[in-house]
């Protein structure tokens, strides 16, 4: 089965696409969107990481700026490059891509199921449903590591993915999208401690280091600001959406507060069917050890090529 996946390709988002590329399902393609780093960057990123996992899917370039207000990155925790590392970095490669908003529509008017992973802002999605609503009304499956039922990480109420491009998440909302929320609260239950670097560093592969070194530098992240370990992200996402069994969704109503700025980007989360009409489902709960075991199992299989 063929799958699409959106991402702001930092570390995490690599990590995810590893996951869905060693399971069952085969990727189309991906297209890139602003988020972790300007689009630049995220180019750049995403042509390194083709070059250093030989990935054969297409690669489009997508949005570069959110639908409406202000410019938002996460920089100011991953650094310049998105992609935080106690050493080796991706290398510094050029990739040719086309333009993610005609290739996706393409990809929306094939039969079949039309299952999208997304890992950062929606901002690609939101341009199909925009000026395409009959070949967005085609996706059966929207998967999006964004929002948070409780308290937020950019700001005090907002994720990041959603409060870079909150009129994104409104209008993938208004046109009704099969959104399924991975969510902060939820991704937080998946934690990666430092020495589970270390596996993938003694794998023995071409990769290893390299692998080793980002994971190492992702942690940290964590690890700096006092934690004992990382929340793993964006392949919890990939964990639900390869291994569904593994993850429990709850029908929902989901809206998203447009106002600020303390505020702004907010998901509302409501669970009870008798305060509102459920227009989506989000992720309640993990089996924690068999997300965990999945993700590992990606970076190690990677790394012992």
């Amino acid at each position: 089965m063929g799958v699409w996946i959106d991402t702001d390709m930092g570390f995490d988002d690599i990590a995810a696409i590893l996951v869905v590329d060693q399971s069952e399902l085969e990727i189309d393609g991906v297209s890139l969107v602003f988020g972790n780093t300007p689009l630049t960057q995220v180019k750049v990123n995403a042509a390194g990481a083709m070059q250093t996992f030989g990935w054969t899917f297409p690669i489009h370039t997508g949005r570069a700026q959110p639908v409406l207000g202000k410019f938002e990155t996460a920089q100011a925790i991953l650094g310049d490059t998105g992609i935080p590392t106690i050493g080796r970095g991706l290398p510094a490669a050029a990739l040719a891509m086309s333009d993610a908003f005609t290739a996706l529509c393409r990809w929306l008017e094939s039969d079949g199921p039309r299952r999208i992973l997304a890992l950062g802002p929606l901002t690609n999605i939101a341009a199909v449903a925009l000026a395409r609503p009959d070949l967005a009304a085609r996706i059966t499956e929207l998967t999006w590591m964004g929002g948070s039922v409780t308290a937020g990480n950019h700001t005090a109420s907002a994720e990041f993915n959603a409060f870079a491009d909150p009129e994104a998440l409104a209008i993938v909302i208004a046109h009704g999208m099969p959104l399924r929320m991975v969510d902060l609260d939820l991704c937080r239950k998946v934690l990666a401690r430092p020495e589970d670097a270390e596996p993938v560093r003694s794998a023995g592969g071409t990769k290893a280091e390299l692998l080793a070194d980002m994971f190492a530098g992702y942690i940290r992240i964590g690890t700096s600001r006092g934690r004992p370990a990382m929340a793993i992200y964006d392949p919890c996402a990939a964990v639900a959406f390869v291994a569904p069994d593994a993850v429990k969704f709850h029908p929902a109503r989901i809206d998203v507060e447009l106002g600020g700025p303390l505020t702004r980007g907010r998901t509302v989360v409501e669970t009870r069917d008798t305060h509102a009409t459920f227009n989506a489902q989000f992720a309640a709960d993990i089996d924690a050890e068999t997300a965990r075991t999945i993700i590992l199992a990606a970076l190690v299989n990677e790394a012992r090529k």
